[in-house]
């Protein structure tokens, strides 16, 4: 009986404390990617679900129905074979199991890479985000201005973000609008994300980079299209401008608030060369480009020559 109050009270425990928790920002995804990736996650514990359920249910049956009896001590069970279809069952299931998962993955993998569905038509807001020692940077060159440790974006717009480290990997994340990507000093890696409604969402760094790593987040607010568009005048018309001197500062290891600037680093420190996140095709096209162009170049030097 002891048992049994003791049991209740533990479980009385953890539903009233549980109850007082805020829900899992993953599942309270705000745009199509967050959206893709949690009903993964409850597609996978539905499953895992079904299969504990199950075989708690068969372990219990069988404790109940084959449990010792009273047998003399030299009884000895009789041999037998093993069932081909209880064989097949047991190896058939997992491996459908892991198939079907395995589908899902790969499928979600591709969508979660390329534009955010029903924005692919769209042009997108390209933003640099990248990472120092514990602070991020984020560079908006269309716009000309740059901000650190916040980010405002706009609703109802495909967004673009590149990412790279000026110091160790790190891993960009706002789990309220799509899944972590690293950021890498060598490279710059893509992650395109979109915000479906108006609010404020958290943004950190999900990968360890040191003693600071527990306070390298940063805060994430999407709006209108028209108020981000006042928020970029107000910025341009009274943000100092981003000298390479303060850059350098910034990038100093440690702890800032919130700053906003005019103008970006990408002017003086340009981002990694090599973007992980663009096609072949592109790369090839440019290539072709690049080389039409030199050729182009060197018949109008030889025919200024002949002349």
């Amino acid at each position: 009986m002891k048992l049994k109050w003791a049991v209740l009270a533990v479980f009385f425990t953890i539903v009233t404390v549980l109850t007082g928790c805020e829900p899992l920002a993953v599942f309270d995804p705000k745009g199509p990617q967050a959206e893709r990736q949690a009903s993964d996650i409850l597609l996978s514990i539905g499953i895992m679900s079904v299969v504990v359920i199950v075989v708690f249910a068969i372990l219990i049956y069988v404790l109940v129905k084959f449990r010792a009896s009273k047998q003399s001590e030299d009884y000895e069970p009789p041999h037998m074979e093993g069932n081909p279809w209880v064989e097949a069952i047991c190896v058939g299931i997992p491996v459908i199991i892991v198939a079907y998962l395995s589908f899902v993955s790969v499928q979600s993998n591709y969508i979660v890479e390329s534009a955010p569905k029903g924005y692919e038509e769209q042009e997108p807001l390209i933003v640099y985000a990248s990472s120092s020692n514990w602070k991020w940077h984020f560079s908006y060159p269309e716009e000309n201005i740059e901000t650190v440790n916040y980010l405002y974006i706009p609703t109802d717009r495909a967004l673009e973000f590149k990412l790279y480290s000026n110091g160790p990997i790190t891993s960009f994340w706002i789990p309220q609008l799509g899944g972590q990507k690293y950021a890498m000093a060598d490279m710059i890696t893509t992650l395109h994300l979109a915000a479906d409604e108006p609010g404020e969402f958290m943004g950190r760094n999900a990968n360890f980079s040191g003693k600071g790593f527990a306070e390298n987040a940063f805060n994430v607010t999407a709006m209108s299209q028209k108020d981000f568009d006042d928020w970029v005048k107000e910025v341009k018309e009274t943000a100092d401008p981003l000298s390479k001197e303060k850059y350098n500062e910034l990038l100093k290891p440690g702890h800032l608030g919130q700053m906003t600037f005019t103008g970006t680093h990408l002017e003086f420190a340009p981002p990694p060369e090599h973007d992980h996140g663009s096609s072949q095709t592109d790369s090839t096209e440019e290539s072709h480009e690049g080389h039409s162009k030199t050729v182009d170049s060197e018949e109008n030097h030889s025919n200024h020559s002949n002349h």
